[in-house]
């Protein structure tokens, strides 16, 4: 039993990786799954945990398959996944309901509460570092008041990475780090605060053990054996979120380190203590992190990953030609051919993400400012790279909101996602920050964190901070250059006005907002 399983429940796929006892990668095997909007429901997404149990199965077999391995190989697993999707059960230990994180049908919920316990958002942000906007309150409010059949039945909730590990182990428990994104949570105590359940109506008799990333959990019992192929002496090992267990992948596991999360959405976590306290504006997310001594601060930068996978498909079919005849990436072509305009864009303004505003979020409508008609220095390459400096832009506005609520100076910062593939968007990451850019060798960053968590379960690794430390290994660094950093820093303080008036035509119902948090009104 020489292999590590991690098993990342993501928001459209499920995944099984093997990785060995040094971290290297072994096989993956990933299924595709969707979330349903039910009947009549806007903008709900249930997740199906019966279809969707049978794909991580599959997962299982096809990744021992294509390593040539057994379940008898793998000496333990752990499970990571999209944090804020929600599993409620009966005292039976069935499912009786889950969503998604993207599940948004609870906006008359959140308004509800908002303008019916006034300053209880506030005082369960300072406690929590959650908002009503993703947190499970509003949502298990919203089964009271639809399905009150169903939430009477309700006798645990927990997070889908944890229904992950209940299916193959029989345990029913939840972690800190994906735990506490429910909003039910204390950061300083790492368990759940019932009482704020019990202060808005809800029942406060739901909430499992808490068990610290790396706790063992028990054995594969028979029946996952037979459904997964795993073997029964197979260890279970408590996982946590995918953001957290990502950073601990990437080596983001000390007070003070930082990352760039560039995917679909971006992240920018900060790590701090676990005492210190959220900020009063409410600006910014906290969560608490796999590492028991630290919290994390969040920023979210939304869309950029898809924003840009837009621009390429609206705009981009010549560089999709060119791309094809030469056997690269589209995105290679478009940043060589963006890193011939000048830096700043010729004052290209994308208006896309905000920065965070966690207690009063929405977006303007998506445009580009600053638009002209000459071709020489305004058409695809300079668009493109426009939207590069504005994701890099957006994320670093976050992070000065981090270091001035928690006085940590950020000097290095590590860049991990597929954003990360291109040596322009790390190197403009870096002249925007001004800090020292770091792009790791792991292509998996959250599988291995969860692989680390399984190590940590049967000793091989001593602790999550320690698996870090020994497995992350770095592929290339950008040093910042001063120069450019001046240009961003005006680009910055333009954008932030420009953001502003955009906002304002949505307030005046001229514009549409590209995204507004569930239940805003503004």
């Amino acid at each position: 039993m020489n292999y590590l399983m991690a098993i990342d429940a993501g928001t459209g796929s499920v995944r099984a990786v093997i990785f060995d006892m040094s971290g290297n990668q072994i096989s993956v095997a990933q299924k595709e799954w969707t979330h349903l909007e039910e009947e009549g429901v806007p903008n709900s997404m249930s997740f199906d945990f019966e279809a969707n149990w049978t794909l991580t199965c599959r997962c299982i077999k096809e990744s021992l398959e294509s390593a040539n391995l057994s379940g008898d190989d793998i000496a333990a697993l752990s499970a990571t996944s999209m944090r804020e999707g929600i599993v409620l059960y009966d005292n039976m230990g069935r499912e009786l309901w889950a969503v998604a994180n993207v599940d948004a049908r609870a906006g008359d919920e959140v308004r509800f509460l908002k303008e019916n316990f006034k300053g209880i958002e506030e005082e369960f942000y300072a406690e929590s570092g959650q908002t009503f906007a993703l947190g499970a309150i509003p949502r298990i409010m919203w089964l009271k008041n639809n399905r009150p059949d169903m939430y009477e039945k309700v006798a645990k909730i927990y997070m889908i990475g944890d229904w992950i590990l209940a299916k193959l182990s029989g345990v029913i428990a939840s972690d800190p780090s994906n735990g506490g994104t429910t909003g039910i949570f204390s950061l300083k105590n790492r368990n759940w605060a019932s009482d704020m359940s019990r202060k808005v109506g809800l029942k406060d008799d739901m909430f499992p053990t808490v068990l610290e990333v790396g706790t063992l959990m028990g054995s594969v019992t028979k029946k996952a054996s037979k459904e997964s192929g795993l073997s029964t002496e197979t260890k279970v090992v408590m996982g946590g979120g995918d953001v957290q267990l990502g950073s601990a992948g990437l080596g983001v596991v000390d007070v003070g380190q930082a990352a760039i999360l560039g995917g679909s959405f971006w992240q920018q976590v900060v790590n701090i203590d676990k005492n210190t306290p959220p900020p009063k504006d409410m600006g910014i997310r906290v969560n608490t992190h796999v590492v028991p001594s630290l919290s994390q601060a969040e920023g979210i930068t939304f869309f950029s990953g898809l924003v840009m996978r837009w621009f390429r498909d609206a705009f981009c079919d010549i560089e999709k030609l060119e791309a094809a005849e030469r056997g690269v990436d589209v995105y290679k072509v478009l940043e060589e051919k963006a890193s011939k305009v000048s830096v700043g864009s010729y004052g290209i303004l994308p208006i896309f993400s905000d920065s965070m505003k966690y207690g009063k979020w929405y977006h303007a409508a998506p445009s580009f400012l600053n638009l002209n008609i000459n071709s020489a220095t305004c058409n695809r390459a300079s668009m493109f790279r426009s939207l590069q400096e504005n994701a890099a832009i957006v994320s670093a506005i976050n992070l000065d909101k981090i270091e001035k609520f928690t006085g940590v100076k950020i000097e290095t910062i590590v860049f991990a996602g597929g954003a990360s593939k291109g040596e322009l968007w790390s190197q403009i990451v870096a002249d925007v920050t001004g800090c020292r850019v770091k792009i790791p060798r792991v292509t998996e960053a959250t599988a291995l964190g969860a692989a680390m968590a399984a190590g940590v379960g049967i000793g091989v690794y001593k602790s999550i901070t320690k698996a870090a430390h020994e497995l992350v290994v770095w592929d290339r660094v950008y040093e910042p250059n001063f120069e450019n950093k001046k240009v961003y820093d005006e680009i910055k303080i333009k954008f932030e006005k420009a953001y502003e008036v955009q906002l304002k035509l949505v307030d005046d119902n001229i514009t549409t907002s590209m995204w507004m948090a569930p239940g805003l009104t503004l």
